[in-house]
């Protein structure tokens, strides 16, 4: 059975190590469109690694609305720009909790779809 008790409205992740991330709902619509800006951008001859982790910045740079825990070289805040949200992605721990986190919750529906 599907549960349609998906977040409809921004909400907080924490990232850990002090991160925490506020995000737009994983909708269908915001997907896609990570999956074709980052299928225009990649590299043709790109291992399957390359493609995830920049489907994965992508993905970040739309969903990704205000943070805590981001600083800048000189411990001021940073702001949420498309360049800090891939230097933040950069970080395999970030990055690989941002997807466990945001794209957790829809991979395990399309588990349920297909089982």
């Amino acid at each position: 059975m599907i549960r349609l008790d998906l977040k409809r409205e921004p909400y907080w992740l924490d990232l850990g190590h002090g991160v925490r991330v506020q995000v737009r709902p994983a909708t269908t619509a915001l997907v896609m469109a990570a999956r074709v800006t980052a299928l225009k951008d990649a590299i043709e001859d790109a291992d399957t690694g390359t493609r995830s982790a920049a489907l994965i910045k992508k993905l970040a740079e739309l969903a990704i609305i205000a943070w805590e825990g981001i600083g800048d070289s000189e411990d001021n805040p940073a702001e949420v720009t498309p360049e800090a949200v891939s230097a933040l992605m950069d970080l395999w721990p970030i990055a690989d909790a941002f997807e466990r986190l945001y794209l957790g919750p829809t991979l395990i529906l399309e588990q349920e779809k297909n089982g």
